[in-house]
């Protein structure tokens, strides 16, 4: 079966190639499409209702437990599927069970299998993307692209790293030294050795674009990996894992290098299973609070972390309004700001916003962006290709909250009005939430409001607003930022600011491409520098610490 699987390594050698080639020019690639015929649609839409009100099958460790927590965001209704449930000490078990056969693969074979894991996922785009929408609540676009094609762009970026990290390791040499008058020559061999059982925590409401990078970054380089989706978000994070464990045993390896590790609102197993022996490796994503608790208790285990953090947008000045102001809207309305990029915090100087047509107040802006906002969550259609669902009825709940809080503060701009779904008129939705506020109101905005709220701020002016959004990234964490500006000495001054408070930054960017896009192989998702996260998707750090080098050394036969 060996053959079988090094056969996959010269299968997909093209696709590797291409994606070393990209991470190095940093250049726009994907090895995937993001569209599916009708009828693909269509297949994987029957193939998601197949898998309802039944146990899902992964002959794993674990008796089927029906997942209550499980709740379609668009008919509200329980998806019905018992998943494998078994203790962590049962799982940690198995992979260990599983792991001497993977740790002593060459990497090339293993790289072979994580490719051919990718491509068996895309196969299935559709039926993925139909278990996306109904469990974290995304469109259909977006579960096809943001979960589909661009996560596993990542996961190949990801392998692509590990790939180089570990060819970069010599298996033999040959070295001679003299001592004294004699030469001394030692015959050395290196091995890359994995650290262990990696454990991936995903997130509810989009769990694949981080999942598919830390799986593959740990199977490439030689780790077991059991994985904990979110309670209410499991049926896609199932599916993944399944279609490991076919790769893994077709190509003669134990399957359980792959374990599903379920649990339940009410009976959470996470710390388990960061604080078990034999866990080695922890990733993250998900709530700051959690994460941070992750990175202080994981030890031994190294972990890789992304939590949250404040973006925010600096608005100076303007030469045309109108497309600055559709893109922001796009961007606050997209997927109701369930994202890790999406923008929060939006500074205005106090004197206003000068454009070529002359100054805009902050309320005149504010209240532009919100017609903006409305032409798109106003129109059911549009609203549910973008807005989408929203995944907790908790997120809701906070969003009523802080209503309360900004109407007693400053301005309510945009009221969060849910559309009404022209498919399924159970649907959890809303509109964003737009508050106009001052700069001084920072308990307010000082921190991430999941979900479609956002701030306009008022600040004395743009100096003001860059050094409040900088150290608000610095102290509370930002992945990303936006500036506009008709002046170039302004937007040095905020990449240079926003690169010591480690976030990146985009500048004066309109038209089709969503501002907080983010893009494999060229686009670093997060720094590592700043409380978002402490891992970067995707640098050297991500994948070299999944394992070491371990040497044996032999005088040369003479």
């Amino acid at each position: 079966m060996k053959v079988v699987a090094e056969d996959l390594y010269g299968k997909h050698l093209a696709i590797l190639e291409r994606a070393l080639a990209a991470c190095r020019t940093r250049d726009s690639w994907s090895a995937f499409t993001d569209h599916v015929t009708p009828e693909a649609r269509q297949a994987g839409a029957e193939a998601f209702q197949a898998r309802l009100g039944r146990p899902f099958d992964l002959d794993q460790p674990g008796v089927p437990v029906p997942q209550e927590d499980e709740v379609s965001p668009y008919t509200g209704e329980c998806l019905g599927v018992s998943y494998p449930a078994a203790g962590p000490g049962a799982l940690m078990e198995a992979a260990a069970r599983a792991w001497p056969a993977w740790r002593d693969a060459h990497p090339r074979t293993r790289v072979g299998v994580c490719l051919e894991i990718c491509a068996r996922i895309h196969a299935r785009a559709a039926e993925f993307a139909a278990a996306t929408m109904h469990t974290a609540g995304q469109s259909h676009g977006m579960s096809l692209a943001g979960s589909g094609s661009n996560a596993l762009d990542r996961g190949v970026e990801a392998v692509a790293m590990a790939y180089a990290a570990m060819e970069r390791v010599p298996e033999r040499a040959r070295w001679t030294r003299e001592f004294g008058t004699a030469a001394v020559t030692l015959d050395k061999r290196y091995r890359v050795m994995p650290r262990g059982i990696a454990v991936v925590i995903a997130c509810a409401s989009f769990p694949a674009w981080n999942a598919y990078p830390a799986i593959l970054a740990s199977l490439a380089t030689g780790n077991p990996v059991v994985l904990k989706p979110h309670p209410t978000s499991v049926l896609q994070m199932a599916l993944a894992v399944g279609a490991c464990r076919e790769v893994l045993a077709e190509n003669g390896f134990p399957p359980d290098l792959v374990t599903l590790a379920v649990d339940s609102a009410a009976r959470p197993i996470a710390r388990h299973l960061v604080g078990h022996p034999l866990t080695r490796i922890v990733d993250f994503t998900g709530s700051a609070a959690f994460g941070s608790w992750v990175e202080a208790n994981a030890f031994p285990a190294l972990a890789y972390t992304e939590t949250s953090g404040v973006n925010a947008v600096l608005v100076d000045s303007l030469t045309e309004p109108g497309p600055v102001l559709r893109a922001l809207a796009g961007s606050l309305c997209l997927f109701s700001a369930q994202m890790c990029t999406s923008p929060q915090n939006i500074y205005v100087p106090r004197r206003g916003v000068p454009t070529a047509g002359g100054l805009l107040t902050p309320e005149e802006f504010a209240y532009a962006l919100g017609e903006a906002i409305k032409a798109i969550s106003g129109v059911p259609r549009r609203a549910a290709a973008v807005l989408a669902a929203v995944q907790s009825p908790g997120t809701l709940t906070l969003l009523d909250q802080l209503r309360g809080q900004a109407a007693g503060r400053g301005k309510i701009v945009v009221e969060p009005e849910a559309y009404p779904h022209p498919e399924y008129p159970a649907a959890r939705t809303s509109g964003p939430l737009l508050a106009l506020v001052d700069v001084a109101d920072h308990d307010l905005y000082g921190q991430e409001r999941f979900g479609p709220a956002a701030f306009v701020i008022t600040a004395d002016d743009s100096g003001q607003a860059l050094a409040r959004a900088a150290s608000d990234a610095a102290a509370h964490g930002a992945i990303t930022a936006f500036a506009y500006s008709t002046r170039e000495d302004f937007l040095d001054r905020a990449e240079d600011a926003y690169a010591v408070a480690g976030a990146a930054i985009t500048s004066n960017l309109t038209g089709p491409m969503p501002l907080n896009f983010s893009a494999a192989y060229s686009d670093y998702h997060v720094t590592g520098l700043n409380p978002a996260g402490n891992a970067s998707l995707t640098d050297d750090s991500f994948v070299t610490g999944r394992f070491r080098v371990t040497q044996s050394r032999r005088p040369a036969p003479r």
